[in-house]
């Protein structure tokens, strides 16, 4: 079954070990970048520099809109034969902010809080990235309802890291 698999970047080589995925996005400070993991293609690694910042006005590096850009078009060639795998450093808030994304994008007949109820039932550590969101729901003109359904979330448990979780592109992903 066609899925997104969100880890956090301590899973990632287990995961592609045992998922053999065609695609991966990594979402890291730009100071922590890493090098295209072994098993990966390199033109099939996109590399997105940015730490988890959700004011735009405050930090280095914070996500943009070009980010959000290259995520999507990246994503749109993905054939979903396999695997795509996003990974931030803990895996709660910038991967699981971009298969959010990813997933509104794909699921476009789908209603942004049902994605988003799945992604929290999947995922109860999830706490995804608001900027990234934001961006996101802008560029695909979903005036507000990308924001609207990440807010209307409970908040996500305590976490320190989260576990991988895997996001099938069917519906009903609940």
């Amino acid at each position: 079954m066609p899925k997104i698999i969100i880890t956090p970047l301590s899973g990632l080589a287990d995961v592609i070990r045992d998922h053999s995925p065609s695609h991966v996005v990594t979402l890291l400070s730009p100071e922590h970048m890493i090098a295209t993991p072994d098993g990966v293609a390199v033109e099939r690694h996109l590399k997105l520099g940015m730490n988890d910042i959700t004011d735009s006005t405050l930090g280095d590096a914070p996500p943009h809109d070009d980010h959000i850009k290259d995520l999507l078009d990246f994503a749109r060639d993905w054939d979903a034969t396999a695997p795509l795998v996003v990974h931030c450093w803990a895996g709660i808030s910038r991967s699981t902010a971009a298969a959010f994304i990813l997933m509104c994008d794909r699921l476009d007949h789908v209603r942004e809080s049902e994605i988003a109820a799945a992604l929290r039932k999947r995922a109860p550590h999830a706490h995804p990235n608001r900027l990234m969101v934001q961006l996101a729901d802008t560029m695909l003109d979903r005036n507000g309802r990308m924001v609207d359904a990440i807010e209307a979330l409970a908040p996500g448990e305590p976490a320190e890291e989260g576990p991988p979780v895997h996001f099938p592109l069917a519906f009903g992903i609940t």
